[in-house]
C-alpha cells in the first residue's frame, strides 16, 4: 500500500532476515568479526547470544553470505529435534546422504566428508540458530562432533546463536565440558538512540527512497522510547507509521504518526 505511495522499491522495514539490509551499528561489526575471526581462525566453538529481536537472524545470514568461496555451510533453525535427527539436518544442509538411523555411521559419514574438505582447503561450518532451545542431549552431540579433528585443527567450525538464557544453559555444570571448549563468545545488544536514527535511514536507502518518507526529531526520539533500540522493535513501529502516513497523505512523519502506529501495535485503538 504505502509502497507504491512513497515510490519505494521494496517493504523498508519487513522482519524477514535479509541480508541485503544488515545494518552494522558498533556491536553488530564486533559480533560479525568476532564469528569471522573465529571461523578463520577455526577455533572450533563460537557463541553468539543477543536479546530477542536483536538482529541475530540476519547477521547470521550476512556471514552465510559472506562465506561463500572455500567454506561450505549448514544452517540449523529450528534445534528441537534428536541427535539423530541434527546428524540428518547437517547432512543434508551439506547436500550428503542422510539416509539412516544410525548414529554412527552417520557421524562416520560427516567425518569422511570433513576430511575430504580440509584435504581440499575447504572450512566446514555449522551454525545453530535458537541454541538455547537444545537439550542437553543434544548439546552433548554438538560437544561430540567437537572432536573431530586432524592434528593442526578443528575439521568442524560450530557457531552457537541463541538468546541470553544460552549463557546460563552452558553455566550449567553439567555442561563444563562444552563450556570450556568456547574460545570465542560475544553478546549482540540493543542499538542505541543515534544508531536508531542512522538505521531507519539506512533501510529507508536500501529499499529506494529518495527522501520520501521523512522523520522528525520526535518521531526519531519516540521510535527509540518504544523500541529500546532492538531492531525487530524498530521494524514494526515504523511499517505502522508509513501505513498511518500513507493514510493520512504525507510525506514527513512527526511525533503524532509514531504515537498512533504504537497504539496500533498495542491494540489500544483511539
Amino acid at each position: 500500500m504505502y509502497q507504491e505511495y512513497y515510490g519505494l522499491e521494496a517493504p523498508p522495514f519487513n522482519i524477514t532476515p535479509d541480508p541485503r539490509y544488515q545494518f552494522f551499528s558498533r556491536r553488530h561489526r564486533q559480533a560479525f568479526e568476532n564469528i569471522l575471526f573465529g571461523i578463520s581462525e577455526r577455533k572450533g566453538f563460537i557463541q553468539i547470544t543477543c536479546e530477542v529481536g536483536a538482529g541475530n537472524c540476519t547477521l547470521c545470514r550476512k556471514v552465510l553470505e559472506e562465506l561463500r568461496e572455500d567454506y561450505s555451510t549448514a544452517l540449523i533453525l529450528n534445534p528441537v529435534m534428536t541427535p539423530i535427527q541434527l546428524m540428518r539436518s547437517i547432512l543434508r544442509e551439506l547436500n550428503l546422504d542422510d539416509s539412516g538411523n544410525d548414529r554412527v555411521r552417520l557421524v562416520d559419514r560427516l567425518n569422511e566428508f570433513l576430511l575430504e574438505q580440509a584435504h581440499a582447503n575447504r572450512v566446514v561450518v555449522l551454525f545453530i540458530d535458537e541454541a538455547q532451545d537444545m537439550s542437553e542431549e543434544l548439546l552433548e552431540q554438538v560437544r561430540l562432533l567437537s572432536n573431530l579433528e586432524t592434528d593442526q585443527h578443528k575439521l568442524l567450525q560450530i557457531v552457537l546463536i541463541g538468546q541470553p538464557e544460552l549463557r546460563d544453559r552452558l553455566d550449567q555444570q553439567e555442561l563444563r565440558q562444552l563450556r570450556q571448549r568456547i574460545t570465542v563468545r560475544y553478546h549482540l545488544g540493543p542499538i542505541n538512540r543515534h544508531e536508531t536514527e542512522a538505521y531507519i535511514q539506512h533501510r529507508l536507502l536500501i529499499a529506494g527512497s529518495n527522501g520520501r518518507p521523512s522523520f522528525s526529531n520526535p518521531a526519531f526520539r519516540a521510535i527509540y522510547r518504544y523500541s529500546r533500540g532492538v531492531p525487530r522493535l524498530i521494524n514494526a513501529v515504523c511499517d505502522k507509521t508509513l501505513l498511518c502516513g500513507y493514510v493520512q497523505g504525507r510525506d514527513h512523519l512527526g511525533w503524532w504518526q509514531v504515537r498512533r502506529a504504537i497504539h496500533d501495535l498495542e491494540g489500544q485503538g483511539w
